[in-house]
């Protein structure tokens, strides 16, 4: 977050009778308000994991609000769950119905995930990360991936201990 001092307003201008100065701040969100044109992470370390869980299930009427910001910093040691959609326009700020279940990971090596980056689970490709959605927080992050083929972890074949990599897309 980007913090912004809006105005040093006069006391008396909010009800004081001194003329001490009182200011007031506000945080904007730089992506909420469109600072950024393009992707500003340069470069970065891919995310590892492991699969700890594998999931079987599918819904139709989801309604996950993936939140603005594109990014989100994973740590070493947190489990957050990997959501698939087939909703290829899906994306920050948007909202996603049509998902399958892929399963829960173990960050291994943490990083920052973005919004675009390349997901791949027992070195297979998965898809390309959507968004995130902060429903099960403080517990864990939902994290939506893209693809046109919608299929749980279960139908897609996905083994406990499955290797969990995240990474910038070549360009």
């Amino acid at each position: 977050m980007l913090t912004i001092i809006i105005a040093v307003v006069p006391a008396k201008a909010i009800g004081e009778s001194t003329s001490k100065e009182v200011t007031t701040m506000s945080t904007v969100d730089p992506y909420k308000a469109g600072m950024f044109k393009a992707n500003p992470y340069a470069a970065k370390t891919p995310i590892k994991g492991k699969l700890v869980v594998v999931l079987d299930g599918k819904l139709e009427g989801r309604s996950l609000q993936l939140m603005t910001p594109i990014s989100r910093a994973l740590c070493r040691h947190e489990i957050h769950e990997l959501i698939l959609t087939d909703e290829m326009e899906a994306g920050p700020g948007k909202t996603v119905n049509k998902i399958a279940y892929l399963g829960f990971f173990e960050v291994t090596q943490g990083g920052v995930m973005v919004a675009g980056d390349q997901l791949t689970i027992g070195g297979k490709s998965v898809g390309v990360i959507a968004g995130f959605d902060e429903t099960h927080m403080p517990n864990h992050l939902n994290i939506i991936v893209k693809n046109s083929n919608r299929e749980t972890g279960v139908e897609q074949g996905l083994q406990l201990g499955d290797e969990v990599i995240c990474v910038k897309p070549s360009e």
